[in-house]
């Protein structure tokens, strides 16, 4: 039964981290590539408020990984 439980934990941790990157996508990414290629945003926010927010976004992103690693652990031989 190993092998049955060992797949669902690596189906867990897969979302995760498929979570973690398109969180990573979503609030760091996609606003810096917006940015770049000047197109319309919702408002302007200061330069500070930016960073601070996207830096948000990729600790959480960088946190759902980390939570993704710690899921295999529960691999079992």
């Amino acid at each position: 039964m190993p092998l049955v439980k060992n797949e669902r934990v690596k189906l867990t941790a897969t979302w995760f981290n498929s979570v973690a990157a398109a969180t990573v996508v979503t609030g760091a990414i996609a606003p810096v590539v917006a940015i770049v290629f000047g197109l319309p945003t919702s408002g302007a926010i200061s330069a500070a408020a930016f960073a601070l927010t996207a830096a948000v976004w990729l600790l959480l992103g960088i946190g759902l990984h980390i939570w993704a690693r710690h899921i295999l652990r529960r691999l079992q031989e």
